[in-house]
């Protein structure tokens, strides 16, 4: 028999989640998410190897721009549940750690590079084009020097896409601009800048990785009113009902965090299959490392490092035992280290090596030496990060509408396709916001058409 839901909901990562908890937190109970794996958090949940190591797809943080994010955080772990930490974050270059934000603190290079990323710094007033790129605007923000040090090596490792093919509108909060007096006292005084950023403070669950957190939320949502194993397989939009498990759905109000590529499919319109196409993305590996032996006193202490140069195929590392000391089975006697691997058809992996190459890039960084390897583990994401590129807005501006207009709210980090608010508390509350909206006539404050 059809099932009737008032409101349908495709995918339970942190959109979906989102839009169930709203829905509850109101008193409604007329909805129903589907979800295509046997497991709710989509990319935040975390995974517990062989050997007893907790793993997440990625090195994920908890902090906030939303107060009704935070309380939802503190509901679903309690405040006993969370560990609280200091960011702190570095580069690994020239054979030498430096601290994060690179910029405030090139007096950690070898001097030579010291003045060459300086004198780039006190050249950009005579820099006179227009910006028209992210590769554009990297070197009319940080000079020549920096830029071919750390910024254009590292931004092409991480996204995995030339920076002269990406946008820049996306930038915001994510990348300290420079304040060449600063950086001039901190190179004087030999003195270590680090506490700009957003994510200067965040949290981590104490037990069960970042999932844990989406696992509770799923219950606060009600596992009852989460259908695992159901991938959407057909949505006829113009009788509102999606067709999953030889079920048919019929909804009034529909929100898909599945990605626009694959939205655009179930309904099978050949238009908007061509334009979802074009949008660019990479793929994410995650491997992680499991050791025996104490944590080497160099990574005390230390979050994560990002690795601009060739000799490792990874971006980042996080030291992910630092995190929690339960993310390994015995913290006195072991620690563990997560890498991140960008992928795309510019930049491409070989899956079958990737760990092996990891483990060599670890040792080439120094990260690790003759510590004892005990376990390995590793995930591919196969898309991993939406990419900001130049035609991307223009796509997603028509895009979006048109499928609005089908009565299918698309929102989440692939639905929105957005970098921008991809974060946990951005796409949770896309979810919370597109509830507001329809039932209270609200205007969603994340997610934007325009």
């Amino acid at each position: 028999m059809p099932k009737k839901i008032k409101y349908l909901i495709l995918g339970a990562g942190p959109c979906g989640l989102g839009a169930g908890y709203r829905l509850k937190d109101l008193g409604i109970d007329d909805f129903l998410i589907l979800e295509k794996s046997n497991r709710v958090g989509g990319l935040a949940t975390s995974y517990l190897d062989d050997n007893g190591f907790t793993w997440d797809i990625g090195g994920h943080v908890q902090f906030s721009h939303y107060n009704y994010f935070d309380e939802a955080m503190e509901k679903a772990l309690g405040k006993d549940g969370w560990l609280h930490h200091e960011r702190e974050a570095w580069v690994w270059l020239k054979d030498c750690f430096v601290p994060y934000p690179f910029q405030n603190n090139i007096h950690r290079l070898p001097d030579e590079d010291t003045q060459k990323c300086l004198d780039g710094m006190q050249k950009i007033k005579n820099l006179d084009f227009e910006i028209k790129n992210f590769k554009d605007w990297l070197l009319k923000s940080f000079g020549t020097g920096l830029c071919e040090v750390f910024m254009y090596p590292y931004n092409f490792k991480v996204w995995a896409h030339k920076p002269e093919e990406l946008n820049y509108v996306w930038v915001g909060e994510r990348v300290a601009q420079i304040d060449i007096d600063r950086i001039k006292k901190n190179i004087k005084s030999n003195e270590d800048d680090v506490s700009w950023g957003p994510n200067n403070t965040f949290q981590f669950p104490l037990k069960g990785g970042t999932g844990a957190i989406w696992n509770s939320i799923g219950k606060e949502v009600g596992l009852e009113k989460i259908i695992l194993n159901s991938p959407a397989e057909k949505i006829d939009w113009k009788n509102k009902i999606v067709f999953a498990n030889d079920e048919e759905y019929h909804y009034e109000s529909l929100i898909s965090s599945l990605p626009l590529t694959t939205t655009t499919k179930l309904i099978d319109d050949t238009s908007l299959i061509e334009l979802a196409g074009q949008l660019k993305f990479s793929s994410t590996h995650v491997v992680g490392v499991g050791l025996k032996g104490e944590l080497p006193k160099h990574l005390e202490g230390k979050c994560w490092m990002y690795f601009p140069e060739d000799d490792s195929p990874f971006y980042r590392v996080t030291v992910f035992s630092n995190y929690s000391p339960n993310n390994v089975p015995d913290p006195n006697t072991q620690f563990s280290l997560m890498a991140e691997i960008s992928e795309s058809n510019q930049k491409p992996v070989n899956q079958d090596t990737i760990i092996e190459e990891t483990i060599r890039g670890l040792k080439n960084s120094k990260l690790i030496s003759d510590e004892e390897i005990i376990s390995r583990w590793s995930f591919k994401a196969v898309l991993g990060y939406p990419t900001p590129s130049l035609g991307r807005d223009n796509i997603l501006k028509e895009l979006l509408p048109r499928l609005e207009s089908k009565g299918i709210y698309s929102r989440g980090r692939f639905g929105a396709w957005k970098y921008e608010i991809s974060n946990q508390d951005h796409t949770f509350m896309q979810g919370v916001e597109w509830v507001n909206k329809m039932i209270q006539g609200q205007d969603e404050e994340t997610f934007k058409l325009s």
